[in-house]
């Protein structure tokens, strides 16, 4: 399978017919430079390219009313003074005698898209579409936009395909209320109705200059939390790159390279089935490098190292905890309890008494527009960026002690049997007993030449099996042949019993963390230790919350993953781990695991570079016990293995918390991790159910001790199930007789938005 690209030209036809300087900006030029720059990139080459369809009225008709729809098809025959007229009743549009033909195969590439993905045909997909649609309404046209594409794909979707609940993620321009189009209903406590209720995410930003760091904040401290707990089986995206540098309409400054870790993120959701959807996005060049960016993304390749300082705007971290004090009532992962001062969850006035500001980034003083030579200046320096870090040849290469004769491997993913010379294999041994069997000895050459590949750009990641009794003094050598050999930043995260080498400097280029470790510890800056956390929801909270932070916080060009003895990990929460570390380490990840368990790596499919397909396991955060009439369709992987007499899944295991205070801030943070900032968008309740010690020693009473709180959400699916199979029930007992509760329906909002279909 591969990355699809729906285009088609005649959607350049319509253009604005008399002087309107709000309109003029939603061009065809937005579509032509477009696909101009994926060719001259070499990217339309590599996609399955796919002509974009009219949808039917019917189609439009799963979203927009008939007499709307009759209405748009009636402008095909009317002049430009009646075109101008009626475009004068809707705000900031304008039509075309082509308009009703364009946004027929806008609509009808995104549902093209979705079929494509859906029916297994491609992987991931975008749709290079105008008019956009995501300001669109049921009955009316708005913000340059005639029919909601998105919207239309996620009724598809839900139809055609038999996915049933939707989750609306938005984040937008808002400025407390104050910027178009002015909804109340766009902030943070605007959470769906009724049975809805929870399954619309708003994240407003008041102050324009939103960058890198802040939209990477907002994904790991709540969109992924929500996605994962939602486990969908489909992401929706409504790529708007009004939000990249440069551009007139939304005054952010996200880079191009961003949209590519956003991307990636995204992909470890839904076993990688992405559609993306063109929306806004107004300067040329910008838009052109944005979509390159998430195309690249979508065919695998590595992204490019973010740039700017990883540091969130303190009016970003408010806008974070505010949303997540309104989703926290509906979601496990987001809940909080006896936590720090958070936030009032509306941030619609921004008059009255002041909230309390988290500690964070310098604010704008005023909003002023990104100039066309900053954005000019941080496109130079994109193409810079893709001179020194081109592409990989091969994506991924496996090094294996010795031959499995079982061993099949996906098309780009490489046997690697080359070892480093042996003068050099040697030198790097002589210190260390461990090195001396030759089994050991010529696994450490293949590591090594495998780990001078990726950083001299021949290979992306790879994954390296060493004998159990040679792993420390491999990932020993490993560190520091890295450190050697062009790796400026090293992070090293080793899980199980594998202890920090007594000779590595504390100099700020290596970040050692240790999963595992006895007791949660911040030795240093660059020394972490940590539990591994007992659940697999705790699990997921530990990477979001803590890993991935760190990581973009670092910005390592080297990440290596050790498996240690005792390392506690199953295979797919080990994949998970590494398929994330991958984004923020531009691809180039190593990955050490114990010969005895190469075993369980080789059913993951973690060796393609792609999401594995037994991430059920971990995508499921607490126990899974369905109920009889619903075990025959789940997958093998997602039931546990010796079930007993079904009863309703409890919530998650309650323990005593440890304060969290591994720093001392004021921040209640504390001092060390303040020095990370992307660790600020987490509240103090997600630090104490890490482990986090204090300095004291005492422990704080949880006042959730033995109590069992079900669960609340959605049911989920696993993702192996496929799209039309029967829902698993959550751990209700929301129904008197023991039955499993039916799915509850999703609410959305029509606006630019990120949608997860399930």
């Amino acid at each position: 399978m591969g990355t699809a690209l729906v285009y088609h030209e005649d959607m350049t036809a319509a253009r604005l017919l008399w002087d309107d300087p709000e309109c003029e900006i939603e061009c065809p030029e937005r579509l032509t430079i477009a696909l101009e720059r994926l060719r001259q990139r070499g990217l339309e080459q590599r996609c399955l390219r796919l002509a974009a369809r009219e949808a039917s009225e019917e189609e439009l008709g799963l979203v927009h009313s008939p007499e709307y729809v009759a209405l748009l098809r009636g402008t095909q025959a009317l002049g430009t003074g009646e075109l101008q007229a009626l475009s004068g009743q809707y705000d900031a549009i304008y039509f075309h005698p082509s308009t009703f033909h364009c946004a027929r195969l806008a609509a009808g590439a995104a549902l093209q898209l979705v079929d494509a993905v859906l029916t297994g045909a491609v992987q991931n997909g975008l749709a290079l579409v105008r008019p956009p649609g995501h300001h669109s309404q049921r009955a009316a046209a708005n913000g340059f936009c005639v029919f909601n594409n998105v919207a239309i794909a996620a009724k598809h979707a839900k139809q055609k395909h038999g996915l049933h609940s939707v989750l609306y993620f938005s984040w937008h321009r808002y400025e407390h209320g104050r910027f178009w189009p002015y909804l109340q209903e766009s902030d943070t406590d605007a959470v769906g109705q009724g049975q809805g209720r929870g399954f619309t995410v708003n994240l407003p930003w008041n102050q324009v200059g939103m960058g890198n760091a802040d939209y990477v904040a907002a994904f790991l401290h709540v969109l992924l939390p929500l996605a994962f707990e939602f486990d969908p089986e489909l992401v929706l995206v409504a790529a708007g790159f009004d939000s990249a540098v440069g551009d007139p309409e939304g005054q952010m400054q996200a880079t191009p390279e961003c949209f590519a870790h956003l991307t990636q993120l995204l992909q470890v959701l839904a076993c990688g089935r992405v559609c993306a959807v063109l929306e806004g996005g107004y300067h040329l060049e910008s838009l052109s490098q944005s979509v390159c960016m998430m195309v690249q993304a979508l065919l695998g390749d590595p992204p490019l190292p973010l740039s700017g300082p990883m540091e969130p705007h303190r009016s970003a971290l408010e806008s974070i905890q505010s949303v997540r004090a309104a989703q926290a009532p509906h979601w496990m992962s987001l809940q909080q309890q006896d936590a720090a001062p958070v936030l009032s969850p509306s941030t619609r006035s921004p008059e009255g008494s002041i909230s309390p500001l988290l500690p964070g980034g310098p604010e704008f003083k005023a909003p002023v527009a990104q100039t066309e030579a900053q954005a000019m200046a941080a496109l130079s320096s994109l193409l810079d960026q893709l001179r020194l870090y081109p592409t990989p040849p091969l994506r991924t290469a496996v090094a294996l002690t010795e031959l499995d004769a079982a061993l099949v491997l996906p098309p780009d993913v490489l046997h690697w049997e080359r070892s480093a010379p042996q003068k050099e294999m040697q030198a790097w041994a002589r210190p260390h007993e461990a090195l001396a069997q030759d089994k050991s000895f010529n696994a450490l050459g293949k590591v090594l030449y495998l780990l001078d590949s990726i950083l001299d750009g021949q290979v992306s990641s790879g994954i390296a099996a060493t004998p159990a009794p040679a792993a420390a003094a491999t990932l020993d050598v490993a560190i520091q042949r890295g450190l050697s050999h062009r790796a400026q930043r090293l992070l090293c995260v080793a899980v199980g019993q594998l202890d920090r080498p007594l000779d590595l400097a504390d100099d700020g280029r290596t970040l050692w963390l240790n999963i595992r470790g006895k007791e949660a510890a911040a030795l240093s800056m660059f020394h972490v230790s940590t539990p591994l956390p007992g659940t697999t929801g705790g699990f997921l909270s530990y990477i979001l919350a803590l890993v991935l932070p760190l990581a973009y916080g670092f910005q390592p060009n080297l990440v290596l993953v050790a498996l240690g003895p005792a390392h506690g990990l199953q295979a797919p929460q080990a994949a998970l781990l590494a398929a994330l570390l991958r984004v923020p380490a531009g691809g180039q990840v190593l990955v050490l695991v114990e010969e005895v368990s190469w075993a369980e790596w080789r059913c993951c499919g973690v060796t393609s570079g792609e999401r594995p397909v037994t991430l059920c396991f971990h995508l499921c955060p607490w126990p899974r016990n369905p109920h009889p009439s619903l075990q025959g369709s789940w997958s093998r992987h997602c039931v546990e293995r010796a079930p007993p007499a079904w009863a309703p899944s409890p919530g998650p295991p309650q323990r005593r918390c440890r304060p969290w205070s591994i720093c001392e801030g004021s921040c209640g943070h504390s001092g060390k991790c303040c020095r990370w900032p992307l660790l600020k968008g987490c509240d103090p309740v997600a630090w104490r159910r890490l482990g986090w010690t204090s300095q004291d020693g005492h422990r704080d009473p949880d006042p959730r001790a033995g109590v069992n709180r079900p669960r609340t959400g959605r049911p989920r699916q696993c993702p192996e199930a496929g799209p039309a199979s029967t829902r698993r029930p959550e751990s209700p007992p929301a129904c008197a007789d023991g039955r499993p509760c039916s799915p509850r329906p999703g609410s959305k909002q029509l606006s630019e938005s990120l949608t997860l279909p399930s």
